[in-house]
């Protein structure tokens, strides 16, 4: 990766601020047939905000997220990641429907923004991958997850950025009202010490039409605890 300097960084976070306004006003460039709904699958640009500031509040320089799609919280990462002048800052995106779902729509974006030099982007799933990065050690500062809202490759991609998200740092998760997300990350709640943290935009603007909230972040504990397996408890 390249390392960008305090200047570029400056300059680059507002080319960053200028593609995601556009993209909530006017939408991506294209949707390939078939591709799901953009307003459905996208995160609103409060929500994007959101994510934005808290990571820049955490300093983060190097985070994964789970989900690509059309680029709208990939941009309010990079974004952040340029705004705290991180040396050098590194994103890992992980989307295996990227170039088949959405036909590299959301990867043009990112890298049309100038954000290229500090993403990667990883097309193989997550529930395996994770499994790769953790093998070696990789260590991140903040992950954001909105990939698979099964159950039970939540859990697997939670169990894993466990171990990669370093001690005391943050995973943020979108659509976490859905029962299927919320019941995957309870269990890390109750069993592996992670606390829920308060996430507001400087544009709250009205609340979802179903009720559900959107984005939940959590803080990972210091040191990493180990649960003893008889005093297991119901989560959900």
């Amino acid at each position: 990766m390249n390392s960008i300097g305090q200047p570029d960084a400056g300059a680059g976070a507002d080319r960053v601020a200028a593609a995601r306004r556009e993209l909530a006003e006017h939408g991506p460039p294209r949707t390939p047939e078939g591709a799901p709904d953009f307003a459905t699958v996208s995160l609103p640009g409060r929500d994007g905000d959101a994510v934005r500031d808290l990571l820049m509040q955490e300093q983060a320089g190097t985070v994964v997220e789970i989900g690509l799609a059309y680029a709208g919280s990939a941009l309010a990462i990079g974004e952040a990641l340029l705004r705290t002048g991180a040396r050098p800052p590194r994103h890992v995106v992980i989307d295996p429907y990227q170039y088949t779902a959405y036909d590299g729509v959301g990867w043009e974006l990112l890298c049309g923004a100038g954000l290229g030099d500090i993403a990667e982007l990883v097309t193989a799933p997550s529930q395996r991958f994770l499994a790769r990065l953790a093998d070696e050690g990789f260590s991140a500062d903040a992950a954001f997850v909105d990939g698979s809202h099964h159950f039970h490759n939540v859990f697997v991609d939670l169990h894993f950025l466990g171990e990669i998200v370093r001690p005391g740092g943050i995973v943020l998760l979108d659509d976490v009202g859905w029962p299927s997300v919320g019941a995957a990350v309870a269990y890390f709640e109750t069993h592996l010490g992670w606390r829920p943290m308060p996430v507001a935009s400087a544009d709250p603007g009205p609340e979802p039409a179903d009720g559900r909230p959107r984005i939940g972040a959590y803080r990972l504990p210091d040191p990493r605890p180990a649960p003893d397996f008889r005093e297991f408890r119901p989560f959900c």
